[in-house]
């Protein structure tokens, strides 16, 4: 071959190479560029689940009481089946569809309110800062779906097209995404049927996005305010309960009336042979015989009609550091507390205030409870002496309202002091001051009376107390540390 003839195919064989390398290179490259513009595009969206995973069984500590134990072996199916159901109805009415668990999906153009959407019971309201945030298109097309209410808008432009208004599910298309968004400013929400406290979820759905929020349905309360008036005595009102103690009773209202003469004090009175107590501003009230500490202190709480209660038990005493203004100043300043505890003299402090661990455990076992004495939280602000806790014993500055709201269980009748605070956990907001005190008088032959040491130290409250917390507080163990 001629050498300019294998020049010539050389140089070929360059050129096609060359050109098949540049085909290569422009084939990957445009692969890369396409891929990115997918990931940017169509990003892969994460599938959540809509509700917390369910509790798992809760851990007894040692020397916890077991419940399920003490119940007696011939009943223990037929109350647990009977629990279960009672539970099952507890969860009924208590849960609420938002309570279910809610994520925000990353990069949504859906605008919507994401806390504090209340609306009344069958009342049309508005939905608040809906919108459509996203690029330029040819058509722009939103859904918004609910279950225990309709949807509802004005009557749309000529350019916007609206399907379902009236019904849980509403279409709005248009070409114009600024119509579109006016016309979402318009959306109302109204519930089906009437419920004092429930709710809905709202689904608001663009393209692939999608977005949840909550709404929350709720008739509004009435207010119930108490006129405090300007001194103690229109402020407070001191209660107590007796039984077969009119000595140390008679000691007590002594002591109150030295540093509060004008102080209404009510008593309720189950003793056996009731005793009338004289006395301005005393208001004795008279039970069946032996009904029961809890019982009177329901009787005694429904006759206050100040906004404050102060409780004391009748072998106490007043001191010069028992300042009931001391309770009321730390209320009015907190208006959060439901509850304000003080010590009590000549015993250990930390007796006089408690709180608990608790685990609410799965449906079946049920939960566990944990009563530590001395166990407490942080300081109350402004008020160095004064922190929070969860329970204290029988001394103590209480809201009217928050001790009727939770109440006392009457079945608990002789000894029963963390009992209120269990039912009131999660309810109540406690706290304790240790610079308000009061006396405890000591016991004596003369004011001990057998009658009623016979009726204190019952043998059988352990057991029918446990059966109790099995089957009403839902409680698998109780350890009182």
């Amino acid at each position: 071959m001629p050498e300019s003839n294998k020049r010539l195919v050389l140089v070929a064989v360059i050129c096609v190479t060359t050109l098949l390398l540049l085909l290569m290179y422009c084939k990957t490259m445009g692969s890369f560029s396409l891929a990115s513009q997918q990931m940017v595009i169509k990003p892969k969206r994460s599938t959540f689940p809509r509700q917390l995973p369910p509790s798992p069984s809760c851990e007894c500590m040692n020397h916890s009481v077991l419940l399920k134990d003490v119940l007696p072996k011939e009943q223990r199916e037929a109350i647990m089946q009977r629990r279960t159901k009672e539970f099952q109805q507890h969860k009924a009415r208590t849960s609420s569809v938002l309570s279910k668990l809610l994520y925000a999906l990353p990069n949504s153009p859906l605008q919507y309110p994401i806390q504090g959407y209340t609306v009344r019971p069958l009342t049309p309201t508005l939905i608040p800062v809906l919108g459509l945030h996203t690029e330029k298109r040819d058509s722009y097309k939103v859904f918004l779906n609910v279950s225990k209410g309709i949807l509802t808008t004005v009557t749309p432009d000529t350019q916007v097209t609206v399907k379902g208004a009236g019904t849980r599910g509403l279409s709005i298309e248009s070409s114009s995404l600024v119509l579109l968004n006016e016309l979402l400013a318009k959306v109302s929400y109204t519930s089906s049927t009437y419920h004092i406290n429930s709710g809905d979820l709202a689904f608001f759905r663009f393209e692939s996005h999608e977005a949840v929020f909550p709404i929350v349905i709720k008739q509004p309360q009435v207010p119930v305010l108490y006129d405090m008036g300007t001194d103690i005595r229109s402020q407070v009102t001191i209660t107590t309960k007796t039984f077969l103690r009119y000595p140390q009773l008679k000691v007590l209202l002594a002591s109150i009336r030295k540093f509060y003469p004008d102080i209404t004090v009510i008593i309720a009175d189950d003793s056996f042979e009731p005793e009338h107590i004289s006395g301005e501003n005393i208001q004795q009230y008279i039970m069946p015989p032996a009904q029961g500490w809890f019982a009177g202190r329901n009787l005694a709480v429904s006759q206050v009609i100040t906004k404050y209660l102060l409780w004391v038990d009748d072998d106490f005493f007043f001191t010069e550091n028992t300042k009931i203004e001391e309770f009321v100043k730390v209320m009015e300043a907190v208006p959060e507390l439901d509850m304000v505890g003080g010590s009590v003299e000549g015993d250990t402090g930390s007796r006089f205030y408690f709180s608990f661990l608790y685990e609410e455990g799965d449906e079946e076992e049920g939960g566990c409870l944990t009563r530590k004495y001395g166990l407490k939280f942080h300081p109350l602000p402004d008020f160095p002496k004064c922190f929070l806790d969860q329970g204290v014993v029988n001394f103590f500055l209480a809201r009217t309202d928050a001790v009727r709201r939770v109440g006392f269980d009457i079945r608990l009748q002789r000894v029963a002091h963390s009992e209120f605070f269990m039912d009131g956990l999660g309810s109540l907001m406690v706290a304790t001051c240790k610079d308000v005190k009061v006396g405890h008088q000591r016991k004596t032959k003369e004011n001990t009376n057998p009658r009623y040491t016979k009726f204190r130290k019952s043998k059988s409250i352990g057991g029918f107390k446990s059966r109790l917390h099995y089957f009403k507080n839902h409680l698998k163990c109780v350890h009182y540390a």
